[in-house]
Parts: C-alpha cells; sequence; structure tokens
C-alpha cells in the first residue's frame, strides 16, 4: 500500500498537468510513464555503481557510459552524465526543459529498441507534449522522491495512477477493475510453468495481477534458475494495438518487477497473429464492440464463429491459442450468454459441446461505472476439443465490496470472496437449489434451452404470495380515515 504523502505527491502531479494545460488522462499518464522510466534508468545505475563501488569493480553494461551520445535528432554530441535525473534535476526551469526535451526524451526513444525493455520497444512514435518549463519542473520535483528501485511500492503508484485515469471518466474502456482481474485470477490460480497470454491487453492489468500471483504463491521456487528464467521471459504475453497503451502497460509490468515481458503490438483477430496451441492460461477483457476490418480476420478464427462482433470473435481467438488443456477466463457482454444469431450460437456450442465450460459468473451492471453502465459476465472453461462440459457453476453476483452508482464508494457487501471459495469447491456446490445465489445445471439442461448461458434461464425466483383485504373492509377503512380526519378539522376551527 502507498502512503498518504505519496498519494498527495501523485495527485499533486496531476493537478499540475492540469494547471499546465494537459487535461486528457491518458495523455498525463503518457507523460508521466516518460519521467518514470528517465528516473527509472538512473535510479537503476545509482544501485549498479553503489555495488560495483563496494565490489571494487567497473559497472557491467552502464545505460549512461563515460563519453558523448549521439542525438539523431540533433546530430549534436550530448555527454552521457548529462542525460541522468539526478544531474538534470536541480537545472533551473528553461535548462531543465531543454535537456529532457531535446535530448533525454530522445535518448529514451532510441535507447536499445527491442533489447534494453520491453517499454524502450513502443517508444518510436512517442510525443513529449508537456510544453511549460514550470509545468516540467514542479512534475519533476514531486516525482524525484519517489524510489524507482522499490518494485511493491512503485507499483502501487501505478495502480493509483491508473485508478485516477478511469476515475476521470476518460479512457476508462482500457482498464478493468483492479479487485475484478485479482478475483478472476485467484479463481485461476496461475501456476509457474503457465504460459499467459491477454490478446488485448490494454494497460497490462491481468498479466500483472497474474505476476504478483505467482511471486506471493513461488517465491521460494522463483529461486531457482530455470523458473527465474521461465518468470522473466517466458511466462506472460500480452498484444494491443494501440502503442500508447502498450508504453503505458509495458511501464505497468516493470514497475512490477517484470522487465522482460512478451508484449507487442499485434492485431490479435488478424492473419499477423498466428498463435496456436501456444497458451496454458488466457485471463482478458476484450473489446465489446471496437472497430474491425472484417477482411482481414483470421479464417481459423471464422470458421468457429462467422461474426463481425468483436466479443464473440475474441471468444474463438482464446479456442485457437490455447494448448488442450489450457484454460480460460473472459469477461463477455451479457448478450454473449443469450444472443439468439448464428455467431452467439456456434461460440457458445463450441465451448459448451467441443471443450469443457466451467463457469458463469454474472456480475451486476455497475461493476464498470462510471464509464459504462453493460451488464457483463465471465465465462470460465477449458480446451479439450474432445467436450467434458458436465454441469456448468452459475453464480448471480449481487454486490463486489463497492456502491454500484457513479461514485463507487466502498460497501462492506461482498461476494467475491464467496466467489472465490465456492469456485474451488464445486463440489459443495452439488446440494444447492436453483433457489441460492449459485448452482450446477446440467449440460443436457443447457443443450434443451437452446445453449442459453443467462442464470435468469435457470434461476428459481421464490415469490411471496400477497393477500390483499376484501375492497369493502379497505373501504370502510377509508371512511373511517376521513371521518376523524373531519373531526379533527371541526375542532381545529372552533379553536380559531
Amino acid at each position: 500500500m502507498i502512503t498518504g504523502e505519496i498519494k498527495s505527491r501523485i495527485d499533486t502531479i496531476w493537478d499540475t498537468f492540469w494547471t499546465g494545460g494537459i487535461t486528457n488522462s491518458i495523455t498525463i499518464l503518457e507523460q508521466m510513464t516518460y519521467l518514470f522510466f528517465i528516473k527509472m534508468l538512473d535510479d537503476a545505475q545509482i544501485t549498479k555503481e553503489a555495488n560495483a563501488s563496494l565490489m571494487g569493480v567497473a559497472v557491467k553494461d552502464p545505460t549512461f557510459k563515460d563519453g558523448c551520445w549521439h542525438n539523431p535528432e540533433t546530430t549534436q554530441e550530448i555527454p552521457y552524465q548529462s542525460l541522468r535525473w539526478s544531474f538534470f534535476k536541480n537545472k533551473d526551469a528553461e535548462e531543465m526543459y531543454r535537456i529532457i526535451s531535446r535530448d533525454a526524451f530522445t535518448f529514451i526513444k532510441n535507447l536499445n529498441i527491442g533489447r534494453e525493455s520491453s517499454y524502450s520497444r513502443f517508444m518510436a512514435n512517442a510525443t513529449f507534449l508537456i510544453q511549460n518549463p514550470r509545468t516540467l519542473v514542479k512534475v519533476v520535483e514531486n516525482i524525484d522522491s519517489l524510489d524507482m528501485n522499490n518494485k511493491d511500492t512503485m507499483g502501487d503508484v501505478y495502480e493509483y495512477v491508473l485508478g485516477k485515469m478511469a476515475a476521470s471518466g476518460n479512457n476508462g474502456q482500457f482498464r478493468t477493475p483492479r479487485h475484478i482481474i485479482k478475483m478472476m485470477v485467484e479463481m485461476m490460480e496461475p501456476k509457474l510453468n503457465d504460459i499467459i497470454c491477454d490478446p488485448a491487453m490494454g494497460s497490462a492489468g491481468f498479466i500483472v495481477e497474474s505476476a504478483k500471483y505467482i511471486q506471493e504463491k513461488f517465491k521460494s521456487e522463483l529461486l531457482k534458475k530455470d523458473n527465474a528464467n521461465h518468470y522473466k521471459n517466458g511466462l506472460l504475453h500480452g498484444f494491443d494495438t494501440d502503442s500508447t497503451m502498450l508504453r503505458i502497460g509495458a511501464m505497468n509490468l516493470m514497475l512490477h518487477g517484470v522487465d522482460n515481458p512478451d508484449v507487442e503490438y499485434k492485431d490479435s483477430l488478424s492473419t499477423d497473429n498466428t498463435d496456436e496451441n501456444k497458451y496454458t492460461l488466457c485471463l482478458a477483457n476484450p473489446p465489446f464492440a471496437g472497430s474491425l476490418d472484417y477482411d482481414s480476420v483470421s479464417k481459423s478464427i471464422l470458421s468457429i464463429t462467422k461474426t463481425k462482433k468483436t466479443e464473440l470473435l475474441f471468444m474463438a481467438l482464446f479456442v485457437r491459442m490455447l494448448q488442450t488443456g489450457g484454460r480460460c477466463a473472459s469477461i463477455v457482454p451479457d448478450g454473449v450468454l443469450f444472443g439468439t444469431s448464428t455467431g452467439h450460437l456456434a461460440i457458445r456450442k463450441e465451448i459448451v459441446d467441443n471443450q469443457r465450460l466451467q463457469a458463469v459468473i454474472s456480475m451486476p451492471s455497475g461493476v464498470f461505472k462510471p464509464y459504462a453502465g453493460v451488464s457483463t459476465a465471465i465465462l470460465i472453461f477449458t480446451k479439450t476439443n474432445t467436450g467434458g462440459t458436465d454441469k456448468v457453476w452459475f453464480y448471480d453476483m449481487k454486490t463486489d465490496g463497492f456502491s454500484l452508482d457513479d461514485r463507487r464508494n466502498p460497501i462492506p457487501q461482498n461476494d467475491i470472496p464467496d466467489i472465490i471459495t465456492r469456485f474451488h469447491n464445486l463440489a459443495g456446490e452439488n446440494n444447492r437449489t436453483r433457489k441460492d445465489q449459485s448452482f450446477l445445471v446440467p449440460v443436457k439442461e443447457i443443450r434443451e434451452k437452446g445453449y442459453d448461458l443467462s442464470i435468469n434461464k435457470y434461476k428459481e425466483v421464490e415469490r411471496e404470495r400477497i393477500v390483499y383485504e376484501k375492497s369493502d373492509v379497505i373501504l370502510r377503512r377509508i371512511e373511517e380515515l376521513e371521518s376523524e380526519i373531519q373531526k379533527a378539522m371541526c375542532e381545529l376551527r372552533k379553536m380559531v
């Protein structure tokens, strides 16, 4: 958890951007990300230098070398040391602005593209948009106190900033609520030998939470060289078609201690994505109504469901991308559960008949407020290619620990712990009735009802019978009340 002082500093940085004329939340986050990265490079080298000095050896692979760096945009030779945060942070406003905007920013855009980090890989089209030197000085002063080497704190800092971006109501589509992501990860229980993918990664929330889960659950195992190598290079994968979100997602991962994840620019639904039978776990909240170049959609996806709806195409993509035995937990709009089109029916039949559908968790419409009021659900299935669906577990989530209005204030009512507990003990659900909040439904019944996966199709609602009094009794009561009112009025007139 970050302290109140750090939150206050982040709030101050946010407000400084606003007063400096940058009011778009995603632009604020992106510009903060650039400065975080510049400071992170210097903090990392300071640590390297301290360790090297202690050991009496030279710094290995320094980012800021001796001599000069050639700025390809100005063609000038710039001393590496002048690019360091610790050097320019004490300069006057105009000098600091010149160094950062002209040299340091260009340096990180050209820093070992594709090798230094997943973040630097997506810097080619980045633009420095802070126009006011005084604004830059204030932002630098507040960022300066943050220890970029403290991954736990910086991970929480970035989550807090992402939360502010969502709370602003702009670009909220890029952020799935953190507690929903955490719930899904805890339900799926990622393993150290998994190969995890989010093909619509956005700010990389699912990948980050998976990394944190594995760090916590397999702390001792990660000390082994092979496990550590898989964690750094083979565990986490993510794609997106937005370079800005790739930068934000890569920084999110770096600040959580994941330095070299496989994140790349890729249209997951197109023929550019050839991944097949590759991953053991997919976690995602794919776009529901995004723009789609239908002609570029992979034929192997369309062979599962021929549709232009992205939410259905992504479900087909999960089936293709997963290894046999691989698992998927994905957020879908409610229409996926009961839509009557050929495409809707095809994907439900695929998951029920050809794969193994395990759970449908219906979520209340307020979960994604304030920026969306759509009703959603979570589908969990295992790829088998031979069927295997026996009983499907349904859960009717009514509360998620927050009010379901635009304010989303914390409340004590929260179904999430119950959902996680019950999902990991489905055998105990056999004795629950359709009147309960969760229950099991045989696959035969699902087929009989046209593969409808909406919980209301199977839930029994217990209605209380209300017996009203006879009309003559009600009328007599009205007459008695009217008589009492007239009597009171007469007494009141006598008093006037």
